[in-house]
């Protein structure tokens, strides 16, 4: 892993829209871009931070997919979340000033380091700022909330459908299509993440195939019918 003190730039980054608030002004980003001026490389398999280490930063993902993971009391991996270019990373280190989970890179990646108290002292001079830093965390707590939904009342294949479609609408917002994707994630790390043993994701994956839902070729998955997809998990009410 090697950090590289360069010029970020966050005023003409392609990323912008993402990860930061739109309606800054000239004077206001400047400021911003002082802040955050370094990148990090993170090479796949590698840590970005792991539990226990000091919070100092959040990481605004400028390209790559990560995984957050934590090591439960039998000593297995959790999968915790997953995470895409212009999102941000880090946030579980404000409560306690440490990090409480693994963020490990699903393949070569780059962040953007956002040294916490600067944003938060700018935060407080920006109002446009501070909202969008409270807006990033509401957006955590709704996550949480729906994968507490997914592993507490839904089925494997309601699971699956709701992953696959969460996935491929964030993946949209960045550009990419609406149907295809590339897992940057194994089976094993999607079962982790969903409450699902391995195999009955693949059995899974398996049934959206031979439903005509899906087309997989290895982490290559073309989404043929989302609507099909949709109704797996919101099923149409009976009148």
């Amino acid at each position: 892993m090697d950090a590289q003190s360069i010029k970020v730039a966050c005023s003409s980054c392609n990323l912008r829209e993402l990860c930061l608030p739109m309606g800054l002004n000239a004077e206001e980003m400047g400021k911003l871009d002082n802040v955050i001026t370094t990148r990090r490389r993170v090479k796949r398999g590698s840590a970005l931070f792991n539990t226990g280490d000091k919070f100092h930063s959040l990481f605004a993902v400028r390209s790559g997919f990560f995984k957050t993971c934590v090591t439960t009391a039998d000593g297995r991996d959790q999968v915790t979340g997953f995470q895409m270019t212009g999102e941000i990373i880090g946030l579980d280190g404000i409560v306690n000033d440490v990090h409480s989970c693994d963020a490990i890179a699903l393949e070569d990646a780059e962040v953007c380091i956002m040294p916490f108290d600067q944003v938060e002292e700018l935060s407080r001079e920006f109002t446009t700022l501070q909202h969008h830093v409270h807006k990033i965390m509401s957006r955590e707590i709704v996550r949480d909330h729906s994968v507490m939904l997914l592993l507490g009342s839904m089925r494997a294949e309601e699971r699956l459908a709701a992953f696959l479609l969460n996935l491929v609408q964030r993946l949209h917002a960045r550009g990419f299509s609406q149907s295809e994707l590339v897992l940057r994630m194994t089976r094993e790390e999607i079962g982790s993440y969903l409450g699902m043993k391995l195999e009955t994701v693949s059995r899974t994956f398996s049934k959206f195939v031979d439903d005509g839902i899906v087309d997989v070729k290895q982490r290559y998955v073309h989404i043929k019918n989302t609507e099909a997809l949709r109704s797996i998990v919101n099923p149409p009410s009976c009148a």
